[in-house]
């Protein structure tokens, strides 16, 4: 591998007598890792269905396995959302998260959902998660790993740190910034990122990331909890990066930091810091604007009387487009550019009641009056948009592999039409 010079004689200064083995470390595969989600199955239960090998557990992460399956990502296992593939080393920030508080969080640099999902299983369906990206199109990428993983307390919003502090102050029990950096840990697992690493850009990164906490800095509330974490090994990105913060914000303390480095742990390599503030103001925030239409929630409940066994529980808010969603209680009003609002229900288009592909992904088989359960090979016909065949009334169904759903069909006298979004079909 072609690494930079300055960056080897950076970490050569840096390492002393470790930096042999942490050269050595380059001529090994990229760790692989998933996490398996603990809203839809448990760990020990994945473990005894996985379509593939796993590895050893993961340390830090009770949820975690090292996998060397290049095409786990392409299992219907993985398109019903119960595992999230994630680098080991990046799972080491869930210990963090544990800990803390979590009536009201944010992650505030968080595409594409590693750490949302792994909070968002911490939760439990509980308080309210707002997940932010400010590029708009991985700000897609998130709010589909959310839908997958049929998180249902979560907004997706697109919004630069800013413009989030100015409507939410002293709002936050946690705030979770995986900092856009210079990504030294990812050279084996992208090498695309070698070429553009310089000194130049780690101040480029380590300036923009001071900007970052300072607005995290002012949304979390008294007591509240900082998680700050990289994927490079630059001090001025890290550990120069907390000092600097704690110096300017002396109503911060450090609580732990860790880096970790390819040749001394199994995964690429990671920095995380866990700070709390101890003095400061807690605030409220103006409550959502639930936008109710009267005509929409008939359409709904008549849909959910034939679709679900019990009807959901929480506020319906409709869009000025038709879309409606199931907000969770205590959502903020957002102000901002926002993907998802929770979980979404589907749309009403003035006449009918469309069911959305997120309602299914946010289900259990026992909450469906109609779920039709494939095999593992079946689960591959739907997922590639065929049409299936179920000896179940007619009307809208959840199509699942095994008890997992995968997402909608609607059956007419014996066939299910394939409603998979053709976005996130196979190809």
């Amino acid at each position: 591998m072609n690494l930079p010079e300055e960056f080897l004689n950076r970490m050569k200064e840096r390492l002393g007598t470790d930096f042999p083995a942490f050269l050595r470390s380059y001529e090994t595969p990229p760790c692989r890792g998933l996490r398996v989600n603990a809203l839809k199955i448990g760990a020990e239960e994945f473990a005894r269905r996985a379509p593939f090998p796993l590895g050893a557990r993961i340390g830090r992460e009770p949820l975690g396995f090292y996998v060397g399956e290049e095409k786990a990502g392409s299992d219907p296992y993985h398109f019903a959302g119960l595992y999230y593939l994630q680098e080991p080393s990046a799972m080491s920030v869930n210990e963090y998260a544990a800990s803390c508080k979590k009536a009201r969080v944010l992650d505030l640099c968080a595409a594409p959902g590693g750490k949302t999902t792994s909070v968002a299983a911490q939760m439990n369906g509980e308080g309210i998660l707002i997940s932010n990206e400010i590029d708009g199109g991985r700000a897609k990428i998130l709010s589909q790993n959310v839908e997958r993983m049929g998180i249902k307390n979560c907004a997706v919003v697109s919004a630069t740190p800013a413009q989030l502090a100015a409507r939410f102050p002293a709002y936050f029990d946690t705030v979770l910034v995986d900092a856009p950096c210079s990504g030294e840990g990812m050279f084996k697992k992208e090498p695309a990122a070698i070429p553009h690493w310089s000194p130049q850009n780690v101040k480029f990164c380590a300036a923009r990331q001071r900007e970052i906490l300072g607005y995290a800095a002012e949304m979390l509330c008294a007591g509240g909890s900082l998680i700050y974490s990289t994927c490079t090994f630059a001090e001025e990105e890290d550990e120069t990066q907390i000092e600097e913060f704690l110096k300017a914000h002396p109503e911060f303390e450090r609580i732990s930091a860790h880096k970790s480095y390819p040749h001394e742990e199994k995964g690429e390599g990671h920095f995380r810091a866990l700070l709390c503030k101890t003095k400061g103001e807690t605030r409220t925030a103006k409550p959502y604007p639930v936008r109710r239409n009267a005509q929409a929630n008939r359409a709904f409940s008549a849909f959910a009387e034939s679709f679900l066994n019990s009807p959901p529980v929480g506020e319906i808010t409709t869009l000025a487009d038709g879309r409606m969603y199931l907000t969770p209680a205590g959502m903020p009003a957002l102000d901002v550019r926002t993907l998802r609002l929770g979980t979404e229900l589907g749309e009403f288009d003035g006449k009918v009641f469309k069911p959305a592909h997120a309602l299914a992904m946010s289900l259990k088989s026992g909450d469906c009056a109609r779920f039709v359960s494939l095999s593992r090979e079946a689960s591959e016909r739907y997922l590639r948009g065929e049409t299936l065949e179920a000896k179940i009334p007619d009307g809208w169904c959840v199509v699942g592999v095994e008890e997992f759903p995968l997402g909608l069909g609607k059956c007419v006298g014996g066939t299910v039409k394939n409603h998979c979004p053709k976005a996130l079909r196979k190809r």
